[in-house]
Parts: C-alpha cells; sequence; structure tokens
C-alpha cells in the first residue's frame, strides 16, 4: 500500500515503515518559541537539570506575541529570553524581527520533507513547503531542545482537492475559509490536511502558507502541499540541495476523506463570529458596519497580501480604525521599497511594526466592547483581540480592505 507525504516525512524521520496510526520517535530538523511560550519551555528545561540544548543552531527564539513589549512583565520575560538564549547560542530573533510563522520560512529554516516543531499552534504554516510542521506544548518543547527527538502518532490525511480556475475577487482566505466551513473546526482533529489539485498548484508559496496556516482551526495536526517547482524556487534562495528531500503522496496512498472542491464555484466568503466554521459568502452579510480592519498576522501578512490591500487603498480614506502589520522586517522593506507603506499611510491607516500586532489580543489594537472587527487572522472566537464583546469577522485581505474603504462589509468583486 502506498504512502501519504506525511507518512512518508515521518518514516525517513524514525527510520521506520510508518503509517497512520503507528507511534513513532521522530528527529526533530528544527524546533521554535515565541515570546508567549518560550519562557514556559526555559523553566521545564531548568527543572529537568538541562544544561546545555541538542543543537543551538536548530533552535530559534522569536520575540514577536507582544512585541514591543506591552507591560514590565513581559519585559522581564523578554529579557530572560535573551539572557538564556545567548547562554544557549540559539538563534534569536528579537523584536522587530517579525512574526514566527513567516520567519522560519523566510531565512531557511523549514527544510522540504523534515520535520519541524514550534510551541504555537499555527506552526502547521510550514506544510506549505512540504515539511511536516506541528505545534506543540511547552513542556514537549523542553524535550525537543534538550534531546532534538518527540515522539507522534501518524495521523491520517484529509484531502483536500481543489481543481480548476480562480474567479476574480476569490484567495486562498476564501478557500480555507470554504474547507473549514464544510469540514467544520472539529472535522479534521488530529489528521494532516494535504492539499492538491490545479487551484493549489497554481498558487503562489505565499497564498499555499495561508492554507496550511489554517490546519488546525478544523483540527488538524498539520497542512501540507507537496512540492514542485515554485517550493524548489523559494527554498533554493534559503538553503542548499542536500538540506531537504522532497516527498509526494503515492497515487494509491490511504486517506480517511476525501474533499473535492470546483475553484469556479467559490465566492468571497467570512468567517461570522464567533466560531471559525460559521462561514458565510461576504454577499449574505454585507451592509455591516466596520469599526476596525486589522489585515496582517501570520495568515495574511505577508508581502502578496500587503500588494492586495493596496491595490484597493490607493488614493482611497479608510473609515474605520484600520491597522497594517507586514509580517516580518524583510516583508516591510519589500513593501516600503514598492511604496505600499505610503499608500497605506496616506490612506489613514496605522502600520505598525513586523510582528502579531493585535491578532492575540494584548497590544497594538484592542477593540472596544461592541466594535466590529473586520480581520485576516486565523480566529474569531469572543476575547481573541482582546475584547469579550467586539465581534471579528475573519476574511481575505482583499475584503478587509474594502472594508476599510466602505466603512462596512462589502462584497469586494465590486472593488476589482
Amino acid at each position: 500500500m502506498g504512502k501519504t507525504i506525511s507518512e512518508k516525512i515521518l518514516s525517513k524521520a524514525s527510520n521506520s515503515d510508518a503509517y497512520a496510526g503507528d507511534i513513532v520517535v521522530a528527529n526533530i530538523d528544527f524546533a521554535m518559541a515565541q515570546d508567549g511560550t518560550a519562557p514556559l519551555t526555559i523553566r521545564a528545561l531548568e527543572e529537568m537539570g538541562v544544561d546545555k540544548v541538542w543543537n543551538n543552531k536548530r533552535i530559534a527564539l522569536v520575540f514577536d506575541h507582544n512585541a514591543p513589549s506591552p507591560s514590565e512583565g513581559v519585559s522581564k520575560l523578554h529579557a530572560m529570553m535573551r539572557e538564556w538564549g545567548k547562554r544557549q547560542g540559539v538563534i534569536l530573533y528579537d523584536v522587530g524581527s517579525g512574526v514566527c510563522h513567516q520567519l522560519l520560512p523566510e531565512q531557511g529554516h523549514v527544510p522540504p520533507g523534515g520535520v519541524v516543531v514550534g510551541a504555537d499552534s499555527h506552526t502547521c504554516t510550514y506544510g506549505a513547503l512540504g515539511a511536516f510542521a506541528t505545534g506543540i506544548g511547552s513542556t514537549d518543547m523542553a524535550v525537543v531542545f534538550a534531546s532534538g527527538k518527540l515522539w507522534f502518532r501518524v495521523p491520517e490525511t484529509l484531502l483536500v482537492m481543489v481543481d480548476g480556475k480562480l474567479p476574480e475577487g476569490v484567495y486562498a482566505k476564501d478557500i480555507v475559509l470554504t474547507v473549514i466551513g464544510k469540514v467544520t473546526a472539529s472535522g479534521a482533529n488530529y489528521m494532516a490536511v494535504e492539499y492538491a489539485g490545479n487551484t493549489v498548484r497554481d498558487l503562489s508559496v505565499e497564498a499555499r502558507m495561508t492554507l496550511c496556516n489554517m490546519a488546525v482551526e478544523m483540527g488538524g495536526k498539520t497542512g501540507i502541499v507537496a512540492p514542485d517547482s515554485k517550493t524548489i524556487q523559494y527554498v533554493g534562495k534559503r538553503m542548499a540541495k542536500n538540506q531537504y528531500q522532497t516527498f509526494s503522496s503515492d497515487s494509491d496512498a490511504d486517506y480517511i476523506k476525501r474533499l473535492e472542491i470546483d475553484a469556479a464555484d467559490l465566492v468571497p466568503v467570512v468567517a461570522c463570529p464567533h466560531e471559525v466554521d460559521n462561514v458565510k459568502p461576504v454577499s449574505e452579510v454585507e451592509g455591516i458596519s466596520v469599526d476596525q480592519v486589522y489585515i496582517g498576522t501570520c495568515t495574511n501578512g505577508r508581502i502578496e497580501d500587503l500588494r492586495i490591500a493596496a491595490r484597493i487603498l490607493r488614493n482611497q480614506k479608510t473609515k474605520p480604525i484600520t491597522i497594517i502589520a507586514p509580517a516580518s522586517r524583510e516583508v516591510y522593506l519589500q513593501a516600503l521599497k514598492e511604496g505600499l507603506i505610503e499608500i497605506f499611510v496616506e490612506a489613514g491607516a496605522v502600520v505598525c511594526n513586523p510582528g502579531c500586532g493585535p491578532c492575540v489580543g494584548t497590544h497594538q489594537g484592542i477593540p472596544s466592547p461592541g466594535y466590529t472587527v473586520v480581520s485576516t487572522a486565523n480566529r474569531n472566537f469572543k476575547g481573541r483581540m482582546g475584547s469579550d464583546e467586539a465581534e471579528i469577522y475573519l476574511a481575505s485581505p482583499h475584503t478587509a480592505a474594502v472594508a476599510a474603504v466602505r466603512g462596512k462589509i462589502t462584497d469586494p468583486r465590486s472593488y476589482l
């Protein structure tokens, strides 16, 4: 019987012949913790009596969730991370570097065919490069930092086939929200969500990151796309060929579920409050007044996303509070070179430093109770952005930018 891409990667990493349901101990290729989880990992290591990490060149600490620090307490945690990180010699991406899930692929830490773990649930983003990438807890991360290994139950795979040409005004965010609406928030629990089909092949690597990023929002263990020439071109700028190995699923691989989508049937959608699977066509919720728009995050803060937003905001004025956060310093600099930052500022938007921004609800744009927010993030449960009484609609950068111009939720196809 053939294997899925996830089964092949975990077989290689564990030196075994692994199939879905098997328990394996896998070698880790790279590990990351961010400022919300790294302090717990460091404390766990100290309690374990571990003085030296397994490989300081394969570990990164990222300051992104609360950066710059919004409080003295967070500043103390940042200082602790810096001191420990420098003592261990691990890679430090300090304040202003960007979001962890943009930095790791961008900086060449994600090898196709490898196993990458992060102490953050959206680590599944890296599956866009053909790696098995998944989020783990801080204590598990301490074990990885100490040993370079971790146990896994090999996941079953949900195959999502998307074929056909995307209609105008429909983007990767609309694809993944549509999938989540069909699968539900728990319909892919502990599964690898594998995307395939000619629509997916036509997407950029950045757009595939958007797909894989939200695998966890349907309960998935990881999201993954088989590498192709676009992947190799992206990775080739960041690491040598002998540092990675590509895999694809066999034609006779066993999938627990299959979902087929005709791209021609897709429309712009939003995830309505307060559940990520409460997905509706934008046309069904048009006219809802918007108080705040947020464009950024590990889902849609890349240069491709900022270009989409800038096309709408050029020579326009924002009506609601509009906050934009580039996903990394590299993205920010590219946006500066292309004049995108100027477009945003002239439109009246607030451009934050690279990082998570207001996504997790700790700083840089906590909405008031009663506010309606359109966000390009990946979660919209109550309190996600810091207010239990705010309502969050998840959308593509195109839909979010149109809401910023119109001051209300609007079908973005009217702005093509």
